[in-house]
């Protein structure tokens, strides 16, 4: 019933309890999914607005508020179900989803899907105008998207778990960080087959970005910091820590 992660909040207290009394007896993936969206513990706060229920802040990887009417819970909702509906062929539905995670995991991409189920979370949609070889406005020059990736990435994002921190006056996630530059996000590359549970405690791991986990099978620590161009937010292309390597 909502776009986006605007609740107010005591909106979002509710949303969560009832998800943490459902996980007692169901799958506690949705908890998870809402833990890594939002809190009721930290709040936006904007000079002049003041009010008795304010709306919460959202996990800071959310880059969509209704810019260019791109906005993120349908796209969470919808993309691990392949969207848009209209351009589904009659019972090719289950053998599309894996023909896209086949060409994500295992091919290079190519970015040949509609950019409807964008998070804008690949630094190549980036679109820097004044960069193009073309009118933006040209179909030879939009830019596409790699369905498959989105579709694990909506899915992913409930490991990223978010808690205040700073205060109470920022939301924070596995792997986040805030300095002066802003926020950036980090993730390790491993060697050997790790569980979810292995893989959220490397990213809650306080040494993750100082080369702390390369005894436990860490080859690399790459880092993307957010960034906001005009109106829409991205990330950058990760880099390396470069601590890893001493």
């Amino acid at each position: 019933d909502r776009a986006d992660l605007n609740y107010t909040q005591s909106e979002a207290r509710e949303v969560l309890r009832e998800a943490a009394r459902a996980a007692a007896s169901t799958s506690r993936y949705r908890a998870d999914l809402l833990a890594a969206l939002m809190s009721d513990g930290t709040v936006e706060s904007k000079s002049g607005k003041k009010t008795d229920d304010p709306r919460i802040q959202p996990t800071p990887i959310c880059l969509l508020f209704g810019q260019g009417h791109q906005h993120f819970l349908p796209r969470l909702r919808d993309v691990p179900r392949w969207q848009p509906e209209e351009q589904e062929e009659p019972g090719r539905q289950g053998e599309e989803a894996i023909e896209h995670l086949v060409a994500t995991l295992f091919h290079p991409w190519t970015r040949a899907d509609a950019m409807l189920s964008s998070f804008r979370w690949d630094p190549d949609e980036i679109a820097r105008y004044a960069l193009m070889a073309g009118n933006p406005t040209d179909a030879k020059y939009k830019l596409g998207t790699q369905l498959g990736a989105n579709r694990l990435a909506a899915v992913g994002i409930s490991v990223l778990t978010a808690a205040p921190a700073y205060g109470g006056n920022r939301l924070a996630i596995i792997g986040g960080h805030y300095d002066s530059q802003g926020f950036s996000l980090a993730w390790p590359i491993w060697r050997e087959p790790a569980t979810l549970c292995s893989i959220r405690w490397m990213l809650a791991h306080p040494d993750l970005r100082t080369g702390g986990l390369r005894p436990l099978g860490v080859e690399q620590v790459m880092v993307s910091r957010r960034i906001q161009l005009d109106k829409y937010f991205s990330f950058t292309r990760a880099q390396p820590v470069s601590a890893m390597g001493s």
